[in-house]
C-alpha cells in the first residue's frame, strides 16, 4: 500500500510516498480503510523536527475512511495512507450528508474551534468574539461555532478569503491589525498583538505564550456533537483543495509560504 513518510527531519523534500505492506490490526484495534486524510499546518513543524519523534514516521492525523464497511472519521496516527491500524475509541460514526472524504476536514480543525470556543473562551450569546485569523481550518469552524453559541463575530481574513468567512456567518470581516475590544479573541495567527484587544484571550500557535496557548485534545463525545451539527446543517465543512500523497512535499511549501486557505484533502 502507499503512505507519506518522513525518514529525516528537514524541508518538504523528505517526505516521500513509500511501498509497504497493508497493516494488519493487533488485538484490539480495527484496520481503517482510508477515504482522505486532511493537511494540518502543524505537520509542518513535525517534518521540520520540532517534536522528538521515532522515523521513519507516517503523516496524517485527520481522518475519514471505513472500518469492515461502516463510515468513520477520527484522529489517528498515519493517515496519509490507504490504510491504517488505530483502536476505536479513536472514531466516531462519520457525517452521513456530505461526502465520506470531506468529513477529514473535521476532527483537528474542529476539535481546535471547538475547545477554543466552548472551554477555554467560555462564549456565551452576546458575547463580542473576535476570530483572528479566520481564513484557515480551524478560524472557518470557530467562525461557525461562536455564531452557534449566540456571539456577535468580528473576522479577520485576507481579501482571497473574506467571502467565504463572510458565508460561513462571521457578522464582520476585517483586514488584519484588528481594533477595539472584545470579550472573547480566538487567536490563529503567530506572533499576532492581540492580548490588548480581549478580557479574555485563547491562542492555536505555537508562538505564543503558555498562558494564552492551548493543546488540542482528541474527544470522542465533542467530536460526535461536531458530527450531528454538520448532519443538522448548522456547521459546513469548506474543503478549499484536495490532492494526492504525491502533493504533500508541495502543500507544505506552499504552507511555509502561506498560500494555504481553509482545509485541504489529501486522498490515497
Amino acid at each position: 500500500m502507499k503512505i507519506a513518510r518522513i525518514h529525516e527531519f528537514g524541508g518538504p523534500r523528505v517526505i516521500v510516498v513509500d511501498d509497504v505492506p497493508r497493516p494488519e490490526p493487533g488485538p484490539g484495534q480495527v484496520l481503517v480503510r482510508v477515504a482522505a486524510t486532511s493537511f494540518n499546518p502543524t505537520e509542518v513543524a513535525v517534518r521540520a523536527g520540532r517534536f522528538d519523534l521515532p522515523l521513519p514516521h507516517a503523516l496524517g492525523w485527520d481522518v475519514a475512511g471505513t472500518v469492515a464497511g461502516a463510515p468513520v472519521v477520527g484522529w489517528i496516527d498515519g493517515a496519509a495512507a490507504e490504510y491504517a491500524v488505530t483502536t476505536p475509541d479513536r472514531l466516531v460514526p462519520a457525517p452521513t450528508t456530505i461526502p465520506l472524504a470531506d468529513a477529514a476536514a473535521l476532527p483537528l480543525a474542529g476539535l481546535s474551534a471547538w475547545q477554543m470556543v466552548f472551554e477555554h473562551g467560555d462564549v456565551r450569546p452576546g458575547h463580542r468574539v473576535l476570530v483572528n485569523g479566520a481564513g484557515g481550518g480551524i478560524g472557518g469552524f470557530a467562525v461557525q461555532l461562536a455564531k452557534h453559541a449566540g456571539a456577535h463575530v468580528t473576522a479577520t481574513a485576507s481579501p482571497r478569503s473574506a467571502a467565504t468567512v463572510r458565508g460561513l456567518g462571521a457578522d464582520e470581516v476585517v483586514g488584519y491589525g484588528p481594533r477595539g475590544r472584545f470579550d472573547v479573541v480566538l487567536n490563529l495567527v503567530a506572533d499576532a498583538e492581540v492580548a490588548r484587544l480581549g478580557a479574555v484571550v485563547v491562542s492555536a500557535t505555537l508562538s505564543d505564550a503558555p498562558d494564552a496557548h492551548f493543546v488540542t485534545r482528541f474527544d470522542a463525545d465533542q467530536l460526535t456533537r461536531l458530527v450531528d451539527l454538520v448532519d443538522r446543517g448548522v456547521v459546513v465543512v469548506d474543503v478549499s483543495e484536495r490532492h494526492g500523497l504525491p502533493d504533500l512535499p508541495e502543500l507544505h511549501r506552499r504552507a511555509e509560504a502561506g498560500d494555504l486557505r481553509g482545509k485541504v484533502l489529501v486522498t490515497p
